[in-house]
């Protein structure tokens, strides 16, 4: 992974209201503590990616959003590699912000996804 590295999140159906993605989608729910799930693309496309969260893991996702290493560690997340669950699981951490400056990092993530626009939508 670099800086340009872009890192795929799943967009659970229950986060988007009148077709608009919302920016809890990009924050970790308690049960991450802490840390927001990615993939890493470098090693697995979007489209690849929903396969195998819908698929093998067999989650929810309407598609794929994504936003960069840079754009993480702009905002002070780091981000590691975690292949324990499967090889191309990477992890933003929150861990080191209250839960106001959670949601704030949240809502940039969710503008520089959506600029991106959608990386992989389900048909």
């Amino acid at each position: 992974m670099n800086s340009d590295t872009i890192l795929i999140r799943q967009i659970h159906p229950s986060f988007v209201q009148d077709g608009r993605v919302g920016s809890n989608a990009f924050c970790p729910t308690p049960k991450d503590e802490g840390k927001l799930s990615t993939y890493d693309g470098d090693k697995i496309d979007a489209e690849g990616a929903w396969q195998h969260y819908t698929g093998d893991l067999r989650h929810s996702s309407v598609g794929a959003y994504g936003f960069s290493v840079g754009e993480c560690e702009s905002l002070d997340l780091p981000v590691s590699e975690d292949p324990e669950p499967f090889p191309e699981h990477v992890l933003v951490d929150f861990t080191a912000h209250g839960s106001s400056a959670v949601k704030k990092k949240g809502k940039k993530l969710r503008k520089y996804a959506v600029d991106r626009g959608w990386l992989y939508q389900q048909a």
